[in-house]
């Protein structure tokens, strides 16, 4: 059973790091800084980079503390703690397709601007908003001990980096034909929908 909850959560984190990641809020500003700055695609990829990075690491230290803390809880409440972290899932979820569609109805669309931010500027930027919706994942991980702590801080690193630099590289080379419309649009809303899914797969099948 845990390995099955610890692989649903793994997935559940990997997924989102990329729906997360690929809406244009995150990499468009990058984009535009290497199109107008002429940078080269390994100036545009370390960028990226390092914006990706700086995502995974304020996300990673809130997981942190609902990972420890779902830990200390768990030696207390035991099977509960399953139950809030169900619980906190499928609220984090809803939440995030309430704020994500929030954003579709406000959302202008990006345009090549000038006075942009010098690129270190932009990366504590963008690397300073945490993926606040995959928090509650650590807090369902925290009885799986820390090996499942580590593997899915892993796996949302990598997704999370790699899209970042995947989309700015593309994006920055003029291969805008290389996109995916739908999952750019609706990126926060699948992802809230998944992390609510996670939530109630944890309610109905991994309940005490």
């Amino acid at each position: 059973m845990g390995d099955s909850r610890l692989a649903l959560l793994v997935a559940g984190v990997g997924a989102v790091g990329v729906l997360h990641t690929i809406v244009p809020d995150h990499w468009a500003p990058i984009a535009l800084l290497a199109r107008q700055r002429n940078w080269s695609r390994r100036e545009t990829a370390r960028v990226a980079a390092g914006a990706g990075l700086g995502h995974a690491i304020s996300t990673l230290a809130i997981g942190a503390l609902a990972f420890f803390a779902g830990a200390l809880a768990a030696q207390r409440l035991g099977r509960y703690i399953d139950l809030t972290a169900g619980w906190a899932l499928v609220g984090f979820g809803v939440w995030t397709v309430i704020e994500g569609v929030r954003e579709l109805r406000a959302r202008q669309p990006l345009q090549p601007a000038t006075g942009l931010p010098s690129r270190t500027a932009l990366m504590l930027v963008l690397g300073s908003s945490p993926s606040i919706e995959v928090v509650p994942a650590f807090l369902a991980a925290a009885p799986l001990g820390v090996k499942a702590f580590v593997a899915l801080a892993l796996v949302f690193s990598i997704a999370t980096i790699a899209t970042y630099v995947i989309t700015c590289a593309l994006s920055s080379a003029g291969l805008e034909r290389i996109r995916f419309p739908a999952f750019e649009r609706y990126g926060e809303v699948i992802a809230g929908s998944l992390i609510a899914s996670i939530g109630l797969t944890f309610l109905v099948w991994f309940r005490p």
